[in-house]
């Protein structure tokens, strides 16, 4: 797919702009939990004549907008992607690169997190990381843990197959009963227990895929893809997202009560 235009990071468009697009939101129907892939760092950085560790960070940078923005809107739970299980198969330069990067945005927005109320989650293999970071990794959950406006998961070393066998082994281990093993008692064991499942995956850049992201939570999860390389990715594209959530009707494998009317028994 073509791209979308590249846009200024100054001139961002006010909610207001859109006009009815944004009525659904007002409309109270927000996502409470709301998954992101964000994608195409390194084709903006190409595109501008960079190194992709640019794009990298140029994304990194944006993080900050997109929080600020579902959060204004309600959303309860945030979850990024940021570096998935099979991303230890890029080039080493780009993998320590994109491991300094998560040591930024601790740095960089910790305190803008706890500030703003944000509770700081990290899914993944977080051993996989440098002692060094792995604790500013503790320490910064540590620092958010009882924040509640919104809980915002960074998934780095994070593939949805590995975690879906993470749980199957915690459950042989502690000696879970084949008869025993339910949806719900699998839910307990995944790596974001606790939380409701994603109601909204966004992807940017045009792929059309999930790659891997939250396989068994996002079985029922709305859809959304964009031509927005994820720097480019701002409020008004937040609100868009959010908006076409809101006209999506979700009967997760049911009818709506609209749609039982033809199977209804006339009045005597």
């Amino acid at each position: 797919m073509k791209s979308e235009p590249a846009k200024s990071e100054t001139a961002e468009t006010p909610a207001e702009y859109l006009g009815d697009l944004i009525s659904p939101i007002s409309g109270g129907r927000v996502p409470r939990h709301v998954a992101i892939i964000m994608d195409g760092n390194g084709r903006w950085a190409t595109q501008r004549g960079l190194p992709r560790a640019a794009g990298h960070r140029a994304g990194t940078e944006n993080i900050r907008r997109v929080i600020e923005r579902f959060a204004d809107h309600g959303v309860q739970y945030l979850t990024l992607y940021a570096f998935s299980t099979e991303n230890w198969n890029r080039p080493q330069r780009e993998v320590r690169a994109l491991i300094r990067l998560l040591r930024y945005f601790i740095r960089r927005e910790l305190n803008n997190l706890h500030r703003n109320g944000i509770r700081l989650r990290m899914l993944g293999h977080i051993e996989t990381l440098p002692e060094w970071l792995q604790q500013q990794v503790r320490d910064a959950i540590e620092l958010t843990r009882d924040n509640d406006r919104m809980v915002l998961n960074i998934c780095f070393s994070y593939g949805g197959r590995d975690d879906i066998v993470m749980a199957i082994r915690e459950m042989m281990a502690e000696g879970v009963k084949p008869e025993d093993v339910t949806e719900a008692l699998v839910a307990r064991y995944l790596m974001t227990r606790g939380m409701p499942d994603p109601d909204l995956v966004i992807r940017t850049a045009g792929e059309q895929r999930i790659s891997n992201f939250l396989l068994w939570q996002a079985a029922y999860a709305e859809l959304y893809f964009t031509d927005t390389y994820w720097p480019d990715f701002g409020r008004e594209d937040t609100d868009i997202a959010l908006a076409e959530y809101g006209r999506r009707k979700r009967k997760f494998g049911g009818l709506l009560e609209e749609d039982l009317e033809e199977f209804r028994e006339p009045s005597p």
